[in-house]
């Protein structure tokens, strides 16, 4: 494993963001960006009505949701606020590689694209990755987040992933971190970092967030290459409190930020959301569901 130098991590206060403030809203919903996010397989359909929630919740201001087909009705009915793209799915339920011919059109105004939450066969989503590699649909200004099943195959990718180097932002768990290191995870902060590097993806991971060195001059600081989240607190190892965070990602990226803000800001104010309901829930018990009610009073208070 190498180790870089130059992980002296920067600690994500409110200061901090408050110096890094986030774009300006404008005056309708084309100015706040659009969302696709590609996930909700007929098991899992929730993963992504929470990323998609996030995501608005963040800012976005458009959101589609490419979910199976069996799914499709009763989460449209559930969110009226996205669009609903009902996607081939596999007798199982799951979502298959074809998916990519349906989202074309969606695909195209797309400023930020999730793929993930809610998938749940790992061969289809690879191919589904593929195809979206080799038939060149994900363009220079758009940014592709991957969170769950995606990341748990991305190994299998190297190096037809190099297209996407720049515009990639990762959500790893620890398992799914060691998926794509291939052994052990041993130190997250040098872990996410080698990620980074490898993948030339913003990474973040419980905490720490990472970039390859000097990618993305638009941030304040362009020698930046680690951060690390103050807050937070256990109650976050909920089931979809992933799937949250990567729409809180995908809604601010949306909006017009760099992948690194959107990163540190997205991990910021999920932990934060964290923190509040477990001051006032206790830790355990609050639900992932209501870190995303949490968000927008959040980002009035270091927004301003």
């Amino acid at each position: 494993m190498s180790i870089r130098g130059d992980l002296t991590p920067v600690p994500v206060t409110p200061t901090l963001l408050r110096n890094w403030p986030l774009p300006a809203l404008g005056s309708g919903k084309l100015d706040r960006g659009s969302v696709l996010i590609v996930g909700g397989s007929r098991k899992t359909p929730g993963a992504a009505l929470l990323a998609g929630t996030a995501a608005l919740r963040a800012g976005a201001g458009r959101l589609t949701l490419g979910v199976a087909g069996s799914a499709a009705v009763a989460l449209a009915v559930a969110m009226p606020e996205a669009g609903v793209i009902g996607l081939p799915e596999t007798s199982s339920g799951s979502v298959r590689s074809t998916a990519h011919e349906v989202i074309i059109p969606d695909l195209q105004t797309a400023d930020a694209v999730l793929i993930g939450p809610g998938l749940d066969d790992p061969d289809e989503t690879e191919q589904l990755l593929r195809n979206l590699l080799g038939n060149g649909l994900i363009q220079e200004h758009q940014t592709v987040i991957l969170d769950a099943y995606a990341l748990g195959i991305l190994s299998r990718l190297l190096p037809d992933i190099q297209p996407w180097a720049g515009q990639l932002i990762l959500t790893p768990n620890a398992q799914e971190l060691g998926r794509l290191l291939g052994r052990e995870p041993t130190d997250i902060r040098n872990d996410a970092a080698e990620v980074s590097d490898t993948y030339q993806a913003v990474v973040s991971c419980q905490g720490i967030i990472a970039r390859p060195r000097n990618t993305d001059p638009a941030d304040t600081d362009g020698s930046t290459a680690c951060w690390e989240i103050t807050t937070g607190s256990g109650g976050l190892g909920t089931s979809g409190s992933g799937d949250v965070l990567a729409g809180t990602i995908a809604g601010l990226r949306a909006r017009g930020t760099t992948d690194a803000q959107a990163a540190c800001w997205g991990s910021h104010l999920h932990a934060a959301a964290g923190d509040r309901l477990a001051s006032r829930k206790g830790s355990p018990g609050y639900l992932a569901r209501e870190l995303t009610d949490e968000l927008p009073p959040l980002m009035m208070e270091l927004n301003t």
